[in-house]
């Protein structure tokens, strides 16, 4: 009796897994899915406006705090946009830097999270960037850290939005 039950188990093993495959086989496929288009800015003159959210230094005193809260950048310049439609880092920096690049960056269906990295006076600087963007606006959160000597010194956050108005102006 236990010699047929050994037997009998490889057999049922095949022919229960063929029945299985047989079973599997017979729903349909799911249909693809369309993959959307990418979203990707347009290259352009942008209106961009950056608000000061944020300000600490080592040394920074209350009054300091509050009268930086109140900075508001406004500006207009032709941004270029690279070969992944995101815009020229140094747009983005703003006056937080210079010579900037992206040090790394996701950028899928209209949603942004980077880190510049750039010059900034004697030191570095390191701008954390996130929020959203569609071919003709954005809205971005940046927090960048400034480095001096290996030390931090300045850390600002702004929130920054951006129109396209247009194509850029013809150069002169």
């Amino acid at each position: 009796m236990r010699k047929t039950w050994h037997a009998a188990l490889p057999l049922a093993l095949i022919f229960g897994g063929a029945l299985g495959l047989t079973a599997c086989g017979s729903d349909p496929a799911p249909a693809p899915q369309a993959e959307e288009a990418p979203v990707v800015m347009k290259a352009g003159q942008w209106g961009l406006t950056r608000k000061t959210t944020g300000y600490n230094t080592p040394t920074v005193t209350p009054a300091q705090y509050q009268e930086a809260l109140k900075q508001i950048d406004e500006e207009k310049l032709c941004v270029a946009i690279d070969k992944d439609g995101l815009p020229d880092a140094n747009a983005i920096a703003g006056k937080e830097g210079t010579e900037c690049s992206y040090k790394d960056k996701m950028a899928r269906k209209g949603r942004l999270i980077a880190t510049l990295s750039c010059k900034a006076g004697a030191g570095t600087a390191e701008i954390a960037v996130e929020g959203n963007y569609t071919a003709d606006s954005l809205t971005l959160g940046t927090t960048m850290t400034k480095t001096e000597g290996g030390k931090p010194v300045l850390r600002t956050t702004h929130d920054l939005t951006g129109t396209r108005e247009g194509d850029c102006p013809a150069a002169s």
